[in-house]
């Protein structure tokens, strides 16, 4: 027989053959193995110091357990959990080291729940009336937990931990900047629910957290209104130095109204749609270019000469759009008060576009209209999964002079001016 010779593997009828499925599987045992490793190695690292009367360090891996099968999203894995001894002698069981995996407890034998699952799925865009055959399909027909009514047993639980996430304690908390905005799904929504107010929120450490989000009328200062008390009352009482977001919104009067100290800053990306909406489409690229003449100035001394320049060449024949842009002269150039390196972040509202850029893709293939309900939960869940990805601030190491109420002079601190000229 010809050692070339290709063996084609026969499938019995009904079975399904499914390659991509297999890979996927495949791929998830494998970094479901890197996973427990990387959590052992680290485990051992952490306790190196810990070494024994000979040199020899004390605590060290050893070995795997047996294998066993776990139940998860994309169907059973075989896995085998790294173990960690304790070579300590003579050492009583309360005080040997013991290495504990959060990823797979000793006894698990699937994964913790299906929660995660259902946002996954609908990641992927999945609609929510698929759920059932699409979990049918991963899990099999005989997967565990796999009622009808496992969908609102989940929802329900995600509602629970909307409801936890709503009423948390804010009086630890401190925000030094904030961005707003009200986004519109391409989904079809109730007609009363059509929007989500979100806001975001910057620590002192330059990470950004999800502070605020619920479903109103984003030209409603009382929507905003009651976001914003909400926040206060939970105990946000240092008010966020500066807030950025568009100039067509309730939110700056109610803002106003909770934290009267915060500046306002609007956004470059939505006044330049706003601006060029008021000009032909042939005049566009001109007038962009002169507009980032402006926010992209060095100091504020130059963006302020670029925009009177913009008025008298524009003023005569396109008065609307240099009204547009004139009357949130201030707010517009609020940014050169705070810290250059953050002049990216605050010049407009990108880290809730690009948060909600996948949220909206998603969301668009969901079938049928969203209720409020779903809405909420279904993108609460998505932002969760987002913020693991989120980056930190640049600059954030300056943020504390901005707390601290440091003078900044087109970018620079007022000190560090000071000993430059010395």
């Amino acid at each position: 027989m010809d050692d070339d010779t290709t063996i084609t593997p026969l499938h019995q009828p009904g079975s399904v053959e499914d390659p991509l499925t297999e890979i996927a599987r495949d791929g998830a045992r494998r970094m479901l193995a890197a996973a427990l490793r990387a959590e052992a190695d680290a485990f051992v690292a952490q306790h190196a110091e810990e070494t024994l009367p000979d040199g020899r360090q004390r605590v060290v891996r050893h070995g795997y357990g047996p294998e066993r099968s776990i139940q998860t999203g994309i169907g059973a894995l075989e896995v085998r959990r790294p173990k960690v001894r304790d070579r300590a002698e003579g050492v009583p069981g309360e005080k040997r080291i013991r290495f504990n995996s959060g990823i797979l407890p000793r006894w698990a034998r699937r994964s913790r729940s299906l929660d995660a699952l259902l946002p996954v799925l609908y990641l992927r865009g999945i609609s929510t009336g698929d759920f059932q055959e699409a979990l049918s399909a991963l899990l099999g027909t005989d997967a565990p937990n796999l009622s009808p009514n496992v969908i609102s047993r989940l929802t329900g639980e995600w509602q629970k931990e909307y409801d936890r996430w709503q009423r948390r304690d804010l009086s630890a908390r401190r925000y030094v900047y904030i961005w707003a905005d009200g986004v519109y799904l391409q989904a079809r929504m109730e007609a009363q629910a059509e929007c989500m107010l979100v806001v975001l929120g910057a620590t002192p450490e330059g990470k950004k957290e999800l502070v605020g989000f619920q479903v109103g009328v984003r030209e409603s200062a009382q929507s905003w209104r009651e976001i914003l008390v909400d926040i206060k009352a939970r105990g946000l009482e240092v008010p966020p130095e500066i807030a950025v977001g568009d100039g067509a919104m309730g939110f700056w009067k109610a803002l106003d109204e909770v934290f009267p100290g915060t500046k306002h800053q609007r956004c470059w990306v939505h006044k330049t749609a706003n601006v060029l909406n008021k000009f032909p489409k042939s005049m566009h690229p001109a007038v962009k270019a002169d507009l980032r003449d402006i926010w992209q100035a060095e100091t504020r001394a130059a963006a302020e000469a670029a925009l009177d320049t913009f008025a008298e060449k524009y003023g005569t024949k396109y008065e609307k759009a240099v009204t547009c842009l004139s009357k949130d002269r201030d707010a517009l150039l609020a940014f050169f008060d705070f810290p250059a390196d953050h002049w990216d972040h605050l010049r407009t509202g990108n880290p809730i576009e690009s948060v909600f850029a996948t949220v909206r893709h998603r969301t668009v293939r969901t079938k049928g209209a969203l209720s409020q309900k779903t809405a909420k939960l279904m993108v609460f869940k998505l932002v969760q999964a987002a913020a693991k990805t989120w980056r930190r601030l640049k600059g954030a190491n300056q943020l504390p002079q901005v707390i601290e109420g440091v003078t900044f002079t087109d970018g620079v601190a007022t000190r560090d001016t000071e000993t430059r000229a010395a």
